[in-house]
């Protein structure tokens, strides 16, 4: 097999190639060797690289020094589908979710999380920082402010496991029906790679979520941020004669 393209589209061909050698391995297999790789496809040692390195960086592949190359860890997935009346819901994302709370504070909100919570600034929040881990990996970290009127006495001991939503629901009364949430590109800082066992500006996602009650109430603010090479978001979409 050999590519006649030119250097930007060959690098773009070697990728899909790949891209597709990848998706018939399970994960931690071995792929063939750079220089096998460039002989089959009629490139370059370089041009292979570079697709290589693209997709080490996305977490598609692992470099292991003295072994060779291998296929990246599954990615879990979270699926947000369209309901009728274009908004969405979320299920429950894959694997088995854990999470280790890092601290767990009663701050004032000041002006930045009064304005996110619609919340005098001298309020009381609840600030809770959690380590998610997905089957026994590092998978995110969830920085969680809610009003502390609407959680009085929750305890670190409450956040460890299980759906948070349901717990606030079924001991705080608080009934969570609505939140409008962003993603975006980001890399990791040095704590946050330390925390999530990646490098430091490692590829990742962050996530802000801002979510209302049966009423209407602001009642929480979060901050994420994910694993890139570990972590993405499916979405099911409805079309009409407007849709763009």
């Amino acid at each position: 097999m050999t590519l006649n393209l030119g250097p930007g589209l060959k690098r773009d061909a070697v990728r899909d190639y790949l891209l597709d050698l990848v998706a018939g391995r399970g994960p931690g297999e071995a792929i063939p060797s750079e220089r096998d790789l460039a002989r089959e496809l009629g490139v370059s040692r370089p041009t292979l690289r570079a697709a290589v390195d693209d997709l080490v960086r996305g977490g598609v592949l692992v470099r292991e020094h003295g072994r060779g190359t291998f296929t990246g860890p599954h990615r879990v997935t979270q699926a947000l589908a369209a309901t009728p009346s274009g908004s969405f819901y979320a299920p429950p994302a894959e694997g088995e979710w854990a999470s280790r709370v890092l601290e767990l504070e009663t701050i004032a909100a000041g002006p930045q999380l009064a304005r996110r919570l619609q919340l005098a600034p001298a309020a009381l929040v609840r600030r809770i920082v959690r380590l998610r881990v997905v089957d026994g990996e590092p998978m995110a970290i969830e920085r969680i402010h809610l009003p502390a009127v609407l959680v009085d006495g929750l305890e670190a001991d409450d956040l460890v496991a299980g759906s948070f939503y349901r717990l606030l629901r079924e001991r705080f009364g608080v009934d969570v029906r609505s939140a409008v949430q962003t993603l975006e590109a980001t890399v990791t800082d040095e704590t946050e790679a330390h925390l999530l066992d990646v490098p430091q500006h490692f590829p990742a996602l962050m996530v802000e979520r801002t979510t209302r009650d049966a009423g209407g109430r602001i009642v929480e603010f979060v901050r994420s941020v994910y694993r890139g090479d570990r972590y993405r978001v499916t979405s099911e979409l409805h079309f009409d004669a407007e849709s763009g």
